[in-house]
């Protein structure tokens, strides 16, 4: 929850600039959007703000227009768990050992700053919401206090009212003395009140305005856009961009509403009602209540209102179809935040997997995974295709743990910190939790063994500005590189999905990245577990730990056979199994299963 709060804050920020787009839009296109258009304007900012709290949004904005691909998912099947037929072979000059050396890290404790916001932010939710409620019992008290309207004449004209504007429902009226403004409340139950100290003093034609302004309410289901703007305000008390937007709104609404009555009067009594709004502006004052909506406002609120009725014209067809066009627009463009908005977006553990794009047969293999928690991610080149085990796991964003070394191997060639031909670190002396890693090291022997301070002394070397110009040159997972050269990719900001992990090695594989070919074939040449005249294979183990437990294994690599790559990500998460060393055991067992390795050959050392 701490988490979500800081998100959260940061989702404010882009409200705030969505506020002041919205706000030069509507002024810029002034001349082209009916006064109706721009109140509807809104209803698009109140959606955006519910788009932090819509956890499964996964659709980046570019892809919304992607949706008529082929659809070219297929199905398939795996039965029966997979046996384990791998045996341990002696290391030789062919084939090299996968040792798989976990390192445990602390999990970090979650923000105190984000706790306090965030019992801060319900705190005043929860005096909002008494603040609300308080209100409504107000009018609830005042409702019951109100009387059937007595005058005749004044029914007369409501009924008038009421066939002028062709609507059939049936809509109590009732007079109150404690209301100084008319108003409209009630969605399912719509119920108009009038003040009889207005009863008594109005002539019969302001009364038929004030009538046609609240049965418009009705007629454009305001009293429903009441309750979301509420629940905005509640929600987002804290933003001041949020309270000027739901200002504007309400100001919006009644010019919108003033319009609507123009529309149906003649062009010689705009005057009249213009001066209805200007003779009773002390009396029908601003409406104290948050669920109903009325002819009343604020001082400054009623001078708008006046200005808008004398500039008043019937909008031409023109104008309308310019209307619809430039909202139409305006809409495509602020659609453009929906993942910047979006907490699962601003989170960015979610990889979204475009299944329009890519040929995508999902698997079965539950018997093999057994009870263990994870996915299997298989992409065959040659025929540009797809094989996935629990996609929910494929594309979920983890620590890419000692997997990354990969990469950091490649930063490291690029930025000439180490050579194909000289990749020798020297061991600073101080002694490490395992023997192997006590002694000088090479790119090979270090990838090998997973040598933590050889690559993290590449890393220091590079500087964190270094290494996130290569995260982001190279598009590896979130692209998010925080925590210092040591921790980032150990247990910190930086994830990856196994379906990510899989289109990382096919750019390594052809060299997309546009790198030194040298480079690129001294880190294939680390990561060679395997190679022979039948087939070869390639990979890297990873395995995170939290405080003495391990929660998350990975293995992954490709396989050449017959000159054709096959690459593949295996996870398993949480539980004694999720190490590198199950993660091989299992992805080996699966290649044998279909056919891509043959089983008894090992390149696997079990060593914890």
């Amino acid at each position: 929850m701490a988490d979500f709060m800081i998100r959260f804050l940061l989702c404010n920020l882009f409200i705030s600039i969505i506020t002041g787009i919205l706000l030069a839009a509507k002024h810029l296109l002034k001349n082209n959007l009916t006064h109706r258009m721009q109140y509807q304007l809104w209803f698009l900012f109140l959606g955006l703000l519910a788009v932090p709290f819509i956890t499964v949004l996964r659709i980046p904005f570019p892809a919304f227009f992607s949706w008529t691909g082929k659809f070219q998912n297929t199905s398939a099947s795996l039965t029966g768990p997979l046996e384990d037929k791998a045996a341990i072979l002696p290391l030789s000059p062919s084939a090299g050992w996968i040792n798989d050396f976990g390192v445990s890290v602390s999990q970090n404790a979650p923000s105190a700053i984000g706790i306090i916001l965030c019992l801060v932010w319900i705190m005043g939710i929860a005096v909002m919401a008494l603040l609300v409620s308080k209100s409504m019992l107000r009018f609830h008290a005042i409702k019951k206090s109100a009387l059937p309207l007595q005058s005749q004449t004044v029914h007369r004209l409501y009924h008038s009212c009421l066939k002028e504007m062709s609507i059939t429902r049936n809509i109590p009226i009732y007079s109150t003395v404690f209301l100084s403004s008319p108003v409209i409340a009630g969605f399912f139950r719509p119920c108009i009140y009038l003040p009889v100290h207005l009863i008594s003093s109005c002539s019969s034609k302001d009364i038929r305005y004030m009538l046609l302004h609240e049965l418009q309410h009705y007629k454009h289901k305001d009293a429903l856009a009441n309750y979301f703007m509420n629940a905005v305000g509640v929600v987002y008390w804290f933003n001041p961009f949020v309270w000027l937007a739901l200002r504007e709104m309400k100001n919006d609404r009644e010019i919108a509403c003033d319009a609507s009555v123009l529309n149906m009067l003649k062009e010689e009594t705009y005057e009249d009602y213009g001066n209805t709004l200007i003779n009773f502006a002390e009396r029908v004052s601003l409406n104290p209540f948050p669920f109903a909506a009325g002819i009343g406002g604020s001082m400054t609120q009623m001078k708008k209102r006046v200005i808008s009725i004398a500039c008043y014209q019937p909008a031409s067809f023109r104008k309308n179809l310019r209307s619809v066009l430039s909202y139409i627009i305006t809409a495509l463009l602020l659609s453009g935040f929906i993942p910047a908005l979006s907490i699962q977006a601003a989170d960015n553990s979610q990889y979204f997997l475009n299944e329009n794009s890519k040929n995508i047969s999902y698997i079965d293999l539950s018997g093999s995974f057994g009870e263990n928690t994870g996915s299997f991610v298989l992409y065959d080149a040659a025929q540009d295709s797809w094989q996935i085990y629990n996609k929910e796991y494929a594309t979920m964003r983890i620590p890419p743990a000692s997997t990354y070394k990969i990469y950091i191997a490649l930063s490291g060639l690029e930025w000439g910190i180490i050579s194909p031909g000289q990749s020798l670190i020297c061991w600073n002396g101080q002694p490490n939790i395992y023997d192997v890693w006590n002694q000088d090291q090479t790119l090979t022997s270090a990838m090998q063994n997973s040598v933590n301070w050889y690559f993290q002394s590449i890393d220091r070397q590079m500087g964190m500005s270094a290494i996130k110009k290569f995260i982001r040159q190279t598009g590896y997972g979130n692209q998010m590189a925080e925590g210092g050269p040591d921790a980032y990719w150990l247990n910190a900001s930086l994830k990856i999905s196994p379906v990510e992990q899989v289109e990382m090695l096919r750019k390594l594989y052809y060299n997309q990245f546009g790198f030194s070919p040298e480079n690129i074939e001294a880190v294939k040449n680390s990561i060679c577990l395997y190679d022979s005249d039948n087939g070869a294979v390639y990979g890297k183990t990873g395995t995170q730990q939290i405080s003495g437990t391990n929660v998350s294994g990975w293995f992954i690599g490709y396989v050449e056979k017959e000159g054709r790559p096959y690459f593949f990500a295996t996870n398993i998460q949480k539980g004694a199994s999720a190490t590198g060393s199950s993660a091989a055991e299992l992805t080996f067992s699966i290649l044998s299963d279909l056919r891509l390795w043959n089983a008894d050959i090992s390149v696997f050392n079990a060593t914890a």
